[in-house]
């Protein structure tokens, strides 16, 4: 049973999302706002809608492990899992630039999680300043992307225009609420799923939510990057990524702790953020020096996930 309600929030969750976006798009077009600033907004927001709608649920039902593990598993997850299946589908270069200011955000974002993580717990006050960043960082990106005119602003017109439905008001605002309906009620499942597996195999919450739920609610990142592989995109498989970890951290993170200080498990501090790290100082590395991602290190990252996944499980098997 619990299997199955895990199953039925990841597909709510899935449906919620792709409604809301939709809807949103849909609103946002009809208010005259430009394509780019749509991707860069709207659709960034609804986009992460299903990782905060179960970190805020997680929170609120006394389980913080999920909330904090899925963010900092959902990161992981990007950097390893994620480059390394595009990598895997499709080698490829790019020019350095075009990521590094990204890269260095992505890469200080995440290194606020350790400070945080020995301190215990995410204040209030500092939940506000990590949104407040994350706006900054939005506005600064428009105007880059405005200036260079680069691949990822392309990008960004393109998704909104796979996204945008040719629908009346009144249908634009029922898929919103709709969407929102259904991301609720998928955030509730999900959560009493992934807590009722957690119970069986005598694990903590937090390893849940650092593998099911951050993979679950990883997928439409995954899909992303998949797609500008194959379309031979490889900065926007790469943007997207480090977009998503940006996100991840300041916004979800932020806006749950602004709902009520965010305790982040000892365990969690010690091992998981800097298995993140790890990851992430390793990737960006390779994409700041090298420019390119081949088969050979894609398969390392995957590897070397599935590999820290089953280390997480080994005490319960």
């Amino acid at each position: 049973m619990s299997l199955l309600l895990t199953i039925a929030g990841f597909i709510a969750l899935l449906a919620g999302g792709e409604l809301l976006v939709r809807g949103a798009v849909a609103v946002a077009r009809r208010m005259g706002i430009s394509p780019l600033l749509v991707g860069l907004t709207v659709v960034a927001f609804c986009t992460s809608a299903p990782e905060l709608l179960v970190s805020l649920r997680s929170a609120f039902a006394g389980s913080p492990g999920i909330a904090v593990g899925n963010v900092v598993g959902s990161n992981t997850a990007n950097i390893a899992l994620i480059l390394g299946a595009a990598a895997l589908v499709k080698p490829f270069a790019f020019d350095k630039s075009d990521i590094r200011i990204d890269a260095l955000v992505a890469l200080g974002s995440s290194l606020l999680l350790l400070p945080l993580g020995w301190i215990g717990r995410i204040p209030t006050w500092f939940g506000a300043v990590m949104f407040a960043s994350l706006i900054a960082y939005i506005v600064l990106s428009y105007r880059r992307e405005v200036r260079a005119g680069t691949a990822a602003s392309d990008w960004h017109a393109e998704e909104v225009t796979d996204f945008e439905t040719r629908v009346s008001l009144p249908v634009s605002l029922a898929l919103l609420a709709g969407g929102l309906l259904a991301l609720v009620f998928g955030a509730d499942w999900l959560i009493t799923g992934a807590r009722q597996i957690a119970a069986a195999l005598g694990v903590p919450d937090a390893i849940v939510g650092l593998s099911v739920v951050a993979v679950g609610t990883s997928l439409p990142e995954l899909a992303t990057s998949m797609i500008a592989a194959r379309r031979g995109q490889p900065d926007v498989a790469v943007g997207n990524v480090l977009g998503s970890n940006v996100f991840n951290v300041l916004s979800i993170l932020g806006l749950t702790a602004i709902t009520a200080p965010l305790p982040v498990p000892a365990t969690m501090a010690r091992v998981d953020i800097p298995v993140m790290l790890a990851f992430s100082v390793l990737a960006i590395a390779v994409l700041l020096t090298r420019g390119r991602i081949g088969r050979p290190f894609g398969t390392v990252l995957m590897a070397s996930y599935l590999a820290y996944i089953a280390w997480l499980y080994a005490p319960a098997i």
